[in-house]
């Protein structure tokens, strides 16, 4: 009850909203919202801590709206709550152009949104990584500055997506206590009753986790609080189920199917009005229901103002270390950390693998840099992701900075958009990168997100070798670098990979993925250089001798040392010969054209890449001069299967001669 008005009455208050907005826009999903209204209004006017009046303060309460369909529960929710530019013009224009209404809640986009919901289970496991975050940075800076809860609404397709499995398996082997998910636990999906598809005890499933669950009458608040209560209690983290109806209010289609992914229609609407007693024309609320709901935020506020005090109050360099984490700022302790480590690789000039060059760059980095976070989907020591200084985090404690993932690449993906979106640290995970193909949507959402996610992609062509095609990537640099907003490295040796980091933690808005090889590869960067070459994605590593440039070679990663042993073949028959490398597609085509020109000459150019060809043809003629890989691979030696796909110097020299018209070399 808050004043006159009571709970029922503002949960209808979003029924109405969420009729009339789907009504208007002639699409959405009304369903969900008119099933939830009661559990939602019962946990942002009792238990969630958020202040519209800075809905990006760190110690808010995160929720997370992971039945994305359901959006409009989370804009009627928003506008009433007060928060900054969600006013009814908004609510209106909801799937419009422009609007702060999208068909599915985007982060960045709209005030108060946390992140980017819609295929199902991925906000979930976001959750689970923002909760995860909030422990861990708990422990590095204590409950006085750290210490909220992280909330769900999930509904029966985000528990169906082998995501969530992966990820509340996780969830529940560490204990994130802080950590509640109401089930929206209505029965039905889209094409009817979910009975149609499963069976399972979503509760004992759960339970088999290490989760507490419970459930509930979802329409009735007084048990949805007193469920809560519970929840908040136990030191699991906590399931409850919510037993509602779908479309609750609508008298002929509640319970259906057809509440869920279409508009009720005019008539419907209407006798909705009726059965809820909601007399009010479309998007109007009376004043006392906003005020109402003003009045519960207000407890926001003032914890926002108490935690302030408390920031304030806190040794001078605990908060500074506390404010620096939150913003993000690691550029100058990367940079420098990077600047010493090269120097002392071009003393070395390493022959390595570029995942033990990656290796070597984390350990300089998260001695230097305590926000980075690491892990890896059990493949830690295959994918080099653990450092000295990055302990393994465990059940119920969190004050390490590794996360053993486990076999779940797809979570591990998800969970680091989590971390990302919190705030106050950096992510990185590996696996193989032919496995991330189970970590693409989680990939693209990083993109779409503009999280700075970094992916240790290792094992990055056939060179893995004997593990064979299963394992061998072919089409993933292609179909990754298809992503828009997403860097894709492919370093060639110790100094480049060094430089790809920095990059990759220099990227505020932009995810990086680093795909590094299994076999070593000798340095090809061997003398200083003012700053960082792969900043521009390519440069011309070795330039033509002897005369104008006759010919250009591109390469990325292992291959280009073997463009440098051609290009040396090459020039000593009289062929001029450039070599440049090209570590991110992505940066390189950002450059201005001018930029581009040179690097790229005015010569016949060829490349040569352990993949696919797919993408080369914007620099070269077309995929017929790339030496590339074009089928699966096979089980053998790395040095076998190179001889056998062709991606050698001899190749690459061969395709030189048709390319200029030469006569092949005695």
């Amino acid at each position: 009850m808050s004043g006159t008005v009571d709970l029922r009455t503002m949960a209808n208050a979003i029924r109405a909203l969420a009729m009339d907005a789907v009504e208007k826009a002639k699409s959405g999903h009304p369903g969900m919202p008119m099933g939830m209204a009661d559990v939602a209004t019962v946990l942002w006017t009792r238990f969630l801590t958020v202040d519209p009046a800075d809905p990006a303060w760190p110690d808010r309460d995160r929720f997370v709206l992971s039945a994305g369909h359901g959006s409009m529960l989370l804009y009627a929710l928003l506008h009433l709550a007060g928060f900054p530019k969600m006013d009814m013009g908004q609510i209106e224009r909801f799937r419009q152009l422009h609007s702060l209404t999208p068909g599915h809640p985007e982060y960045g986009h709209t005030p108060g949104v946390e992140t980017t919901t819609g295929p199902l289970g991925q906000g979930l496991a976001n959750a689970f990584g923002m909760a995860l975050a909030e422990r861990m940075l708990a422990a590095r800076f204590g409950p006085e500055l750290v210490d909220h809860w992280t909330w769900v609404v999930a509904g029966d397709g985000c528990l169906m997506e082998g995501i969530s499995h992966e990820a509340a398996a996780l969830a529940g082997h560490l204990g994130l206590g802080r950590l509640i998910v109401l089930f929206d636990d209505n029965g039905i999906s889209i094409d009817g009753p979910t009975k149609l598809a499963t069976s399972e005890d979503v509760r004992a499933r759960f339970a088999a986790y290490g989760w507490h669950t419970l459930a509930v009458d979802g329409h009735d608040p007084e048990a949805v609080a007193r469920a809560i209560e519970e929840a908040r209690a136990d030191p699991r983290p906590s399931l409850v189920a919510c037993r509602t109806i779908i479309g609750y209010g609508a008298p002929n289609k509640q319970g259906s199917e057809s509440t869920h992914g279409a508009p009720l229609g005019a008539a419907e609407v209407a006798a909705a009005r009726e059965r809820l007693g909601w007399h009010h024309p479309p998007f109007v609320i009376p004043e006392e229901i906003y005020a109402a709901w003003r009045a519960a935020m207000r407890r926001g506020g003032e914890a926002r103002a108490a935690w302030k005090a408390r920031l304030e109050a806190a040794p001078a360099a605990v908060r500074a270390a506390f404010v620096k984490a939150i913003a993000g700022e690691i550029g100058a302790e990367v940079e420098a950390a990077i600047a010493a480590h090269k120097a002392k690789l071009f003393a070395s000039k390493p022959t390595m693998a570029t995942r033990k060059a990656s290796e070597a760059a984390l350990e300089a980095l998260t001695e230097a840099v305590p926000e980075l976070v690491g892990g890896s989907a059990d493949l830690t020591h295959s994918n080099n992701t653990i450092t000295k200084a990055t302990k393994p985090i465990r059940p119920g404690e969190f004050g390490g900075r590794y996360v053993h993932y486990g076999v779940r690449e797809h979570a591990m993906a998800a969970i680091m958009n989590g971390i990302a979106l919190h705030e106050g640290l950096v992510p990185y995970g590996g696996t193989f990168l032919v496995f991330s193909d189970y970590c693409r949507n989680s990939i693209r959402l990083s993109a779409l997100m503009g999280l700075r996610v970094v992916y240790v992609m290792t094992h990055d062509s056939i060179g893995l070798g004997e593990d064979g095609p299963t394992h061998q990537p072919v089409e993933h640099l292609a179909s990754l670098r298809a992503i828009p907003n997403l860097l894709v490295f492919r370093p060639a040796d110790a100094v480049e990979t060094a430089e790809c980091w920095e990059l990759a933690l220099s990227q505020r808005k932009t995810p990086s993925i680093l795909a590094l090889t299994r076999q070593n590869v000798p340095a090809v960067r061997t003398e200083p250089s003012e700053g960082n070459l792969c900043a521009k994605g390519g440069y011309v590593l070795a330039e033509a001798t002897g005369g104008a440039r006759a010919l250009t070679i591109l390469a990325t990663g292992s291959e280009v040392h073997l463009a440098l042993e051609a290009r040396a073949r090459l020039e000593a028959r009289g062929v001029p010969t450039a070599v440049v490398s090209l570590p991110c597609f992505e940066l390189f085509d950002a450059q201005p054209p001018a930029y581009r020109a040179t690097v790229l000459g005015e010569a016949p150019r060829i490349a040569i890449e352990a993949a696919s060809p797919f993408g080369w043809a914007r620099y070269v003629g077309s995929e017929e001069d790339v030496v590339a890989v074009r089928s699966f691979g096979a089980s053998a030696p790395a040095a076998d299967l190179f001889r056998a796909y062709g991606i050698t110097v001899d190749a690459l020299v061969s395709l030189a001669e048709r390319k200029l018209g030469l006569a092949p070399a005695a």
